[in-house]
């Protein structure tokens, strides 16, 4: 059976995006998952963006905040750890890009979380950030004004 052009390319971008959730700790190397796709990297951004929503930095940057999330729940390593062991370089950066995704400081939101008793993949549905808000991610929400 033949696939249709879409269905292909389609394909390919889900092979990326895999290399992406494998590799989240690592640098994003654009090149090398456009050569996973099998498209120029210009064409793989914004086939990526059309695709999923989003473009494949963002999407590295939420994949990175939700195992932060996961980290910080569940361990006992310092928030500066947490953020190098899911891939950011810097303690600024992964606090802001925290902030943007799930509205509130990795600090807060430690304080404020308890381990999940539940199936990984109930844990997963129910704390990965939503993509509706007003932050320059889209994912985090401002509370109601009263």
């Amino acid at each position: 059976m033949r696939l249709s052009g879409t269905e292909d390319a389609n394909r390919r971008l889900l092979r990326a995006r895999d290399a992406i959730d494998r590799q989240f700790p690592e640098p994003l190397a654009i090149a090398a998952l456009a050569g996973i796709a099998l498209m120029s990297p210009a064409h793989f951004i914004r086939q990526f963006r059309a695709t999923f929503g989003e473009p494949p930095h963002r999407y590295l940057q939420r994949r990175r905040v939700e195992r932060a999330m996961a980290l910080l729940r569940n361990t006992t390593q310092s928030i500066t750890e947490v953020g190098f062991a899911v891939g950011f370089t810097s303690p600024g950066t992964f606090s802001r890009t925290f902030k943007a995704v799930v509205g509130q400081s990795p600090s807060t939101y430690r304080r404020s979380s308890r381990p999940l008793q539940a199936p990984d993949c109930v844990v997963r549905a129910w704390t990965r950030p939503t993509a509706a808000g007003s932050s320059s991610f889209g994912e985090a929400t401002l509370p109601a004004r009263v």
